[in-house]
Parts: C-alpha cells; sequence; structure tokens
C-alpha cells in the first residue's frame, strides 16, 4: 500500500500536516471530533507517542482510528518506552493496519514526565531505528532472521533548527539521512533567521523538509514552552510583542 504522504511529497504540493495527541484516558470523543475536523484539510495527521513522557493512550490505536476515519495518519515512534524486540513488533503491527508512515525519534527524557520512576529503555537511538524499519522492509529483522512478509513504509525523523549550538543537530541530521530517512519534521520555528540558515544546509540533501508551527496565545504559553518542552525556544523579543 503506497502512502498518501509520499504521494502528496512527490507531487511538489506544499505539503501541510497536523497533529492529535492522544488522550490520558478512554474518553476519545473530543479527539474523534478533531480528527474529523482536520482530516479533509491536511495531508497528513500526526500521532504523537507519549509525549514528553507523559503516559496517554498509544500512537498506534489512533493511527488505526484516523485510517477509520478516512484520514491519513503518521505514526510517531520512541526509542524511549520500548526495546528493540517492541519496536520491531510495533512496526509489524502498523505495517498489516495499513500505517505506512512512521516518524522515528529517540524520545524525550523521563524525568520531564508524569511517571519519574519509570525504567527509560533506550536500546535504539532514532539512526538505529531508522536503519531497523530499512532493514525489516529487506525481509529480515535486526537478529538477521527472515520476515513472513516485508512492510514498507516511508520513513521521517526530526530535526530541531532552533538549537544552540546548532552543529550536534546538523549531524545528526546528516546521519538520519544517510540511513534513510525520507521526510523530517522540524521542532517549532520562531526564528526565522535560524530557519533560513537550517535550509541552506538541508537544501544539499534530497530530502522533504516540514517546518513546525505552534500557534502561541499568550506569552504566559511561550514562557511555559521555553522552560518545559525540550528542543523549542521563543525568542524574549517575540514574547515581548506578544
Amino acid at each position: 500500500m503506497t502512502s498518501r504522504l509520499k504521494q502528496a511529497f512527490a507531487s511538489g504540493k506544499f505539503v501541510v500536516s497536523g497533529e492529535v495527541g492522544p488522550p490520558k484516558g478512554t474518553n476519545i470523543h473530543e479527539m474523534l471530533q478533531h480528527i474529523d475536523l482536520l482530516k479533509d484539510k491536511v495531508d497528513a495527521l500526526n500521532v504523537t507517542d507519549n509525549q514528553s513522557s507523559v503516559m496517554r493512550i498509544s500512537s498506534l490505536a489512533v493511527c488505526k482510528l484516523i485510517k477509520e476515519h478516512g484520514g491519513e495518519p503518521i505514526l510517531q515512534l520512541t526509542c524511549r518506552d520500548r526495546n528493540r524486540l517492541a519496536l520491531q513488533s510495533e512496526l509489524l503491527s502498523a505495517s498489516i493496519l495499513g500505517i505506512n508512515n512512521v516518524l522515528c525519534l529517540t524520545g524525550d527524557y523521563i524525568t520531564i514526565g508524569d511517571h519519574a520512576e519509570a525504567k527509560p529503555v533506550f536500546d535504539l537511538d532514532s539512526v538505529q531505528l531508522i536503519q531497523a524499519l530499512h532493514q525489516m522492509e529487506k525481509g529480515k529483522d535486526l537478529a538477521g532472521n527472515d520476515l513472513q512478509g516485508s512492510p514498507q513504509f516511508f520513513a521521517g525523523a526530526v530535526v530541531t533548527p532552533e538549537a544552540d549550538p546548532i552543529e550536534p543537530q546538523l549531524l545528526k541530521f546528516e546521519k538520519k539521512v544517510k540511513v534513510g530517512a525520507e521526510f523530517f519534521q522540524t521542532q517549532a520555528i520562531y526564528d526565522i533567521g535560524n530557519f533560513k540558515k537550517f535550509m541552506q544546509y538541508a537544501r544539499q540533501f534530497k530530502v522533504k523538509i516540514m517546518a513546525g508551527i505552534v500557534l502561541l496565545t499568550s506569552a504566559g504559553m511561550a514562557r511555559y514552552m521555553n522552560q518545559n518542552v525540550p528542543g523549542i525556544f521563543v525568542p524574549q523579543e517575540l514574547i515581548d510583542e506578544i
């Protein structure tokens, strides 16, 4: 099954995705309303995976609901909560459910979330997860065993153009490209100058870049994101303007 998101990128159009945050609990009424409102207005819907280390409904379950409602899901998969067995199992599960788009993340550290006593895994990192995904596409698991049927994915990754210093991010970005990342989603962008510099570097690679946007509703929200959301920095001059 071909990824509709991949087809959208190939068409040359300006591709837009939205984000769905799974709830913490079984009441999914509001989430389903959001899915129905967005699914025909964007090319794909990201589903976060225990975002900011806060326990919620799994990304895979919500991706399946998006498919059932006629949308195009992007499965976010972090290495924080699963070892390589569980990661590969999740990928196979996604494939048989018709979920092709996978955003591979290392994951925020446990200490910023709501289960500080949980044990982080990090058996793989995001670069190794992309490698595992492509190895499975070739019919082998990470231990070299044959698969009975091979999945096919559209592999994505993340990058943080606002990082300071930026050099480690650029090195990891290039590693992700080399192991087969086909599209990138950035953290929220608030400094256009920094983003332009990043894009000057990124354009040498044949990958698609989606710039992250999080609408700021107040100066308080901006300050909270600076203090509590890894990888996001709202410049003080923008906070002053708000």
